[in-house]
């Protein structure tokens, strides 16, 4: 059964209530993961589909470890970084066209962070940005509001807590919805929505999970899950799709009002959902990842009415989908491409690429840009038979696990070392 829960109570922290003007669109800025919309599409035309160091504007250092995706707004990229232990987290100013770092700010330190993967982070969720505020998360660790311009912090929380498990760590990043923050805490141990008056940093709304853990005795490794999320519309409204451990949601953003919920068996997801068509296209687990249509348009548990259809074989475990036109572009970690009906999900190819893949693609110019593990970009024409237009590497020895960011004719890459500015 949903529960949410409101507040009208203040925070005892000080909070600058700032209603900023809209200088710059949100929908010409990459300026939450995947950027405008969320779905990895930029309407950019000059992106570069060859390149080699002659194509690098500037590559600037990033300290310690992080792989949360830049985030541009303006003349500004930010994006997070954590010491490797995470007793210390930072948050990075970039100057887009110098590459200079503006701002390094230590917002937290912590006392006893749990020991994660070394394929995680303990800055790996995305900020947010938008004119003169960024929004950078670090799971149970914080939340803070920063001031572009002066790299004052505004508001913050050290209350958003959960268990994220020993070995794994937090992923999930949230996103703007209006005047409100949305992030997802998808722990062992407390499982919710909320969203935080983005202003202030008080709790404007909270929506507890009701897949029903306790009554179906779900082990608590299997009640976390990594997702974002998505704004997608509802007729003449909109509707929050997300992803939790064994159920995908529909929340009103207004209220996180629980509209509808379709049942799973999956948990510890990745992979943002994107919407056309129509449907939902979703992921809905990590150890055999599915991929699930849903409509969209249903009320209370529509697990046996509003699945269309579902996909198994290797289908993506961390990279996002890629819905371009009638078809949908989905890449497994080991590297196996798969071009998919959108409307029906029939397999129209696959193609198995040498790399490993975990950043989400993106779609410009009618070229997918695909970027593995191992630092190479690898450009598919988007259509009925597999066709590589160009393959680049991006840095020797780069490791890269963050989705890279669009602003005009540049890529802005994330590396385990560096942030490069490619046009």
């Amino acid at each position: 059964m949903k529960t949410i829960i409101r507040f009208t109570t203040t925070l005892a922290a000080s909070a600058i209530l700032f209603s900023p003007p809209v200088v710059r669109s949100a929908e010409q800025q990459w300026w939450q993961f995947r950027g405008p919309e969320g779905n990895g599409h930029s309407a950019s035309s000059g992106l570069p589909l060859k390149w080699d160091g002659k194509n690098v504007v500037w590559k600037t250092e990033i300290h310690d470890r992080g792989w949360s995706s830049p985030v541009v707004w303006g003349d500004q990229i930010w994006l997070t970084t954590a010491t490797t232990k995470g007793d210390k987290l930072f948050a990075l100013c970039v100057d887009r066209n110098s590459g200079k770092i503006v701002h390094d700010l230590h917002l937290f330190d912590v006392e006893s962070p749990m020991v994660i993967t070394l394929d995680n982070t303990y800055a790996t969720p995305t900020p947010v940005i938008e004119e003169g505020r960024a929004y950078v998360h670090y799971g149970t660790y914080g939340t803070a509001c920063l001031d572009t311009e002066k790299g004052k912090v505004l508001w913050s929380r050290r209350d958003l807590n959960c268990d994220h498990e020993a070995g794994a760590g937090p992923a999930s990043s949230p996103t703007l919805v209006g005047d409100h923050l949305v992030v997802h805490v998808d722990g062992r141990d407390f499982q919710y929505i909320i969203a935080l008056d983005k202003a202030t940093g008080r709790n404007a709304w909270k929506t507890l999970r009701s897949a029903g853990f306790d009554e179906n005795n779900v082990p608590v490794n299997e009640r976390k899950a990594y997702n974002m999320p998505t704004l997608i519309p509802r007729g003449e409204a909109q509707q929050l799709i997300s992803v939790g451990a064994k159920a995908l949601y529909s929340y009103d953003p207004k209220n996180g009002a629980e509209l509808w919920k379709v049942s799973h068996r999956g948990w510890s997801i990745f992979p943002r959902p994107v919407f056309g068509h129509g449907l939902v296209y979703a992921t809905i687990d990590r150890d055999k990842p599915e991929l699930w249509a849903i409509r969209p348009d249903g009320m209370g548990d529509v697990s046996e009415t509003h699945v269309v259809w579902k996909k198994t074989r290797r289908m993506p475990d961390r990279a996002s989908p890629m819905l371009v036109g009638e078809l949908l572009f989905v890449m497994d970690r080991n590297g196996y491409l798969t071009c998919l009906e959108a409307k029906s999900g029939a397999e129209v190819w696959q193609h198995r690429l040498e790399e490993k893949f975990s950043a989400a693609p993106i779609c410009a110019n009618d070229r997918i840009y695909f970027f593995s593990e191992e630092g190479i970009c690898t450009v598919v024409k988007p259509a009925r038979a597999f066709e590589t237009l160009a393959t680049n590497p991006i840095g020797e020895g780069e490791q890269l696990m963050a989705s890279p960011a669009v602003h005009d004719k540049a890529f802005y890459i994330r590396t385990a070392r560096h942030l490069y500015r490619i046009e």
